[in-house]
């Protein structure tokens, strides 16, 4: 199922990250009555089943001045078969045994998205840490300035990735992250 939502949200233009929170959210609430595997989320933008990528998310935003004009989220899930990616694991939902029509999953997704919209940036935090990798989580960040190794440490009131390092806690904003391996 792919799906694109643009949204006109009434929100700091700071805080467009956390619609890529929002949106892990409301894909793994849409696909966990259909698997007995508990999907997690993976900061920013993924959904796993079993360490598998099963849904990928995009946000683009325009901000206007400090607001957000607008915003397209931009939803992509394996409900039948799983594209194969060279040096990523992906899965879909029936290799889990789960059954969903792309129409219902787009229905429960859009559900999902306007009960999440209005939430506060800390109720939509606390759902995605309840979902995702668990704080303490050690993992690498590839990104334009090269490898970050570091624990997970939770998220920025924005939505970033907190990395901890010795003693110092970094925001990150952007980047892939590999579980499991500091």
């Amino acid at each position: 199922m792919n799906l694109s939502v643009l949204l006109r949200p009434s929100r700091p233009a700071a805080e467009a990250g956390l619609f890529s929170l929002l949106a892990g959210i409301a894909v793994a609430e849409a696909v966990a009555p259909h698997t007995q595997t508990a999907p997690m989320l993976k900061w920013p933008n993924d959904v796993l089943l079993d360490g598998a990528k099963l849904a990928g998310i995009l946000i683009d935003a325009v901000p206007d001045g400090e607001r957000l004009d607008w915003l397209v989220i931009g939803i992509g899930v394996n409900l039948a078969a799983a594209p194969e990616i060279p040096g990523r694991c992906t899965t879909s939902l029936s290799a889990h045994g789960g059954r969903l029509a792309a129409d219902d999953a787009a229905d429960a997704v859009l559900a999902g998205l306007a009960a999440w919209h209005d939430a506060s940036a800390e109720r939509i935090r606390e759902a995605w840490l309840a979902l995702a990798h668990p704080v303490g989580t050690e993992l690498i960040v590839r990104g334009a300035q090269g490898e970050r190794r570091g624990i997970f440490a939770g998220l920025s009131d924005k939505g970033e990735l907190l990395l901890r390092d010795k003693d110092r806690i970094d925001p990150i904003s952007t980047g892939d992250i590999l579980l499991g391996q500091s």
